[in-house]
């Protein structure tokens, strides 16, 4: 048998899947191969959206169902035997497996993560692959599993008939949970942060079964502070508790349950009849606390009173934001994370939705406003004579003209997409969440005639609104489409479809931040929920440059007042999408950002005097785009320069570009690389012109030459009559290529499909069209010296 003609899947099913089962392992339940554990980024064009490349494993081995311990990367047999192994060990990381091998055929290369002494990688025959057993005892000594240890351990996920199970991290954030509590590693407080959408309470509910069902936990408490929060967990995945689970309701006590579930206010009422002092102090052994970053991370929180009571019990805290300031303090109480899975892996994988900003900046934000001498405000009152800012308006100060504005762009925006897009814009208080509303309704007139509920205030204080929040959250209820509020639903709102976040509240704390932009990062591709995009108006955007945020934007853009936002959802790139797998991934680092954050809530009276005014000018400045570079920071220089600088650093003339550029058999290779290095080409056709392709864009900004319209470039080719070598068919397709790149550009040219689209496929079908040519390779030179005439001199 020749190996060296064998496919990769060949190589698999011949050689590695037998010593695999010779070796001891079952098929069945322990052998997992072509194992996909990513869903594929999502990657926006303008309305567009494609996934990118999943991540997939040839094989993942399972000593139980529940514990992956071995991944195997295989190659063909013209590859060396350890070829695979670094992608096996980029995988493994990220896995979490310490057992990683490579194969061709010829035998197994391995990697040993657990190896203390000796050789870490060792090249073994294929008939000396090790056993489940003997990779297990290794695992056990490596992780310190003790043998009371390993019946806890290896105790099965809840699987409920529908197919689900755990994704690749929620099964590392269990398994290390129930490993640390079940050896009672680094005592009995511990941490894991999740991003919001990943699926936090579902991996609660699964290390919560696995310790029940083992017998080492018996009663235990899931602690929140919203009363949405457990009525989405009540209602979700913790409903296969079934009678072992109850919901604890005006501090009555019955202790017949192992799982209860309760608001901390229902169990304190800051008096010496706390309701959670009814049970004895050791009768939770573990005690869950969502969304741990608020209550419980202050010192002198009833959150912690409660916690400190139970201090027999194992404390789990879940955050997607621990919460780090002088005054409070999560890790101090809980520890380090024992597992983190961040906005951007959740983006990266495609698990996350990503998102665009529309930055709006006003001028009386921007510049600040100082009344007119004898200016009063609409009781007819002197405004006090100082200079207002953005920290000032909707919290001392209010103007209705700016109010008007903001609204008026959010609707545009919304016409601009999808006026049934639901959206939620976050307000200074309740107050401020009103006056938005109202105003939201008046340039919504002809939607909320049609029903009142399109756009609601959704806020603490307002029962109607709150009443409409599950119809908000719901996917299937049209109504309410705008909801405007202040911290009420900054978490604990799970809005799946949510499109449109609005910014019009002074956000200086990170934590505040994630959890709001948290709001629309879950997916739902059965309601069309891909991406969504932030409005800006109170510069909180700046917050991308602090070192703790972890998933940027895939798009800037400031507006002007001149700026029609109906038209933003449509911008996009010209160019290829390029997948991360394929070597585009960038490293972001991020300057360190002063927490600057302003007191939540009113004074202790409840309330606050605003001033109101009106005929205030209002309006909108700066008129231009902001990207990311690719150092993940906003570029703040010229445009022109940034691009110029960058094409100079690979290429120092004009005549090395041009080589450069004639000898590439693919154009798009040298578009990529530039993309890689931060040039931003959907920028500069915004700037330059849509009209000119890459290569135009490159010698114009970088060299000073004069730009040609890809039209005027097809021209030129049509007019040189370089294509009357062919036949009749061909000539059509040549002009029906060159008609093509004047629309839409050279990567389209070169992409080998295109001769299944429109309109050449009315030409003949693809057999046909290449047949017209002489064959494939007659026709792979035609389209290269299609190319090559393109960019000809003028």
């Amino acid at each position: 048998m020749n190996k060296k003609s064998l496919t990769e899947a060949d190589i698999r099913t011949k050689f590695i899947t037998p010593n695999i089962i010779t070796a001891g392992w079952n098929i069945d339940t322990q052998v997992r191969e072509e194992v996909h554990f990513t869903d594929g980024r999502i990657y926006v064009r303008g309305r567009i959206h494609t996934r990118g490349e999943r991540k997939r494993a040839d094989y993942i081995l399972y000593y139980k169902p529940n514990i992956p311990i071995a991944i195997i990367e295989a190659k063909d047999n013209n590859h060396s035997v350890s070829s695979g192994i670094q992608q096996a060990l980029g995988y493994a990381e990220t896995l979490d497996i310490p057992f990683v091998f490579s194969s061709n055929g010829d035998g197994f290369y391995f990697h040993d993560k657990t190896a203390k002494t000796g050789n870490i990688e060792t090249e073994i025959p294929l008939d000396a692959f090790p056993s489940p057993q003997e990779l297990w005892q290794k695992y056990r000594a490596y992780k310190g599993l003790a043998d009371e240890v390993e019946s806890i351990v290896a105790q099965d996920y809840f699987l409920d008939g529908s197919g689900r199970s755990p994704r690749y991290y929620q099964q590392t954030a269990i398994n290390r949970t129930v490993e640390t509590i079940a050896k009672n590693e680094s005592g009995n407080r511990h941490l894991l942060v999740m991003a919001t959408g990943t699926g936090k309470t579902y991996t609660a509910f699964q290390i919560i079964y696995r310790l029940w069902k083992s017998g080492l936990k018996k009663r235990i408490l899931f602690l929140a502070d919203r009363t949405a929060l457990i009525d989405q967990t009540v209602r979700g995945d913790f409903r296969h508790f079934k009678e072992a689970m109850t919901v604890i309701k005006h501090k009555e006590i019955d202790p017949s349950y192992n799982i209860y579930l309760a608001l901390y206010q229902g169990l304190s009422d800051s008096n010496a009849n706390d309701a959670y002092k009814q049970f004895s102090p050791d009768f939770f052994d573990l005690v869950i606390v969502d969304e741990c970053h608020r209550g419980s991370a202050r010192e002198d929180s009833k959150w912690r009173e409660i916690l400190e009571y139970f201090h027999t019990a194992t404390h789990i805290g879940l955050t997607a934001t621990p919460k780090e300031t002088k005054e409070i303090s999560s890790s101090e109480y809980f520890g380090d994370p024992l597992y983190t899975y961040s906005l951007k892996q959740g983006i990266d994988d495609g698990f996350l939705a990503p998102y665009k900003v529309v930055k709006v900046t006003l001028d009386i934000d921007a510049e600040g406003w100082r009344p007119p001498a004898g200016f009063k405000d609409k009781d007819g009152n002197l405004v006090e004579d100082r200079i207002y800012n953005r920290t000032d308006f909707d919290r001392h100060l209010i103007v209705e003209e700016r109010r008007k504005l903001v609204a008026a762009k959010i609707t545009q925006f919304l016409k601009g997409s999808d006026r049934y897009s639901k959206s939620i814009v976050f307000c200074v208080d309740i107050e401020h969440a009103q006056g938005m509303r109202n105003a939201l309704a008046n340039e919504n007139a002809d939607l909320v005639a049609k029903s009142s509920k399109y756009v609601m205030q959704i806020t603490g204080d307002n029962e109607e609104g709150k009443r409409e929040l599950d119809s908000f959250i719901n996917p299937s209820e049209l109504y309410p489409v705008i909801a405007t509020t202040s911290k009420l639903m900054t978490t604990g709102v799970d809005a799946q479809t949510c499109k449109l976040i609005v910014l019009d509240s002074n956000i200086g704390s990170m934590t505040e931040f994630k959890q709001i932009i948290g709001r629309g990062t879950r997916i739902n591709e059965d309601f069309g929920k891909h991406y969504f995009t932030i409005m800006d108006f109170r510069n909180v955007t700046a917050l991308f440059a602090d070192k703790d945020f972890d998933g940027d934007p895939v798009r800037v853009k400031e507006a002007s007042e001149d700026d029609d936002l109906s038209g933003v959802e449509d911008e996009g790139e010209d160019t290829a999408v390029i997948d991360d797998l394929t070597g585009e991934e960038v490293d972001f680092p991020e300057p360190e950002q002063p927490d600057v954050s302003i007191p939540d809530g009113d004074p202790p009276d409840g309330r606050r005097h605003k001033v109101t005014v009106h005929g205030v000018e209002v309006t909108i400045i700066k008129e231009r785009v902001q990207y990311l570079g690719g150092d993940g920071k906003i570029i703040t220089e010229s445009l022109r320069d940034y691009t110029r600088d960058n094409v100079r650093r690979s290429y120092a003339s004009l005549d090395s570009f041009l080589t450069s550029w004639k000898q590439a058999d693919k154009k798009r290779a040298i578009i990529d690389e530039l993309e890689q290095q931060g040039v931003i080409f959907a920028a500069l056709n915004e700037e330059v012109g849509s009209a000119f392709d890459p290569f135009d864009l490159i010698c114009h900004v970088a060299y000073e030459q004069k730009p040609l319209t890809r039209r005027e470039r097809a021209e030129q080719v049509k007019k040189r009559d370089y294509f009357t070598k062919y036949g009749d068919l061909a000539r059509k397709v040549v002009a029906a290529l060159l008609d093509k790149y004047a629309d839409e550009g050279l990567l389209d040219l070169e992409n080998p499909e295109i001769i299944t689209l429109d309109p050449l496929k009315k030409l003949g079908s693809p057999v046909e069209i290449i047949r017209a040519f002489g064959g494939k390779p007659a026709y792979d030179a035609a389209i290269h010296e299609l190319t090559q005439q393109l960019y000809q001199a003028a």
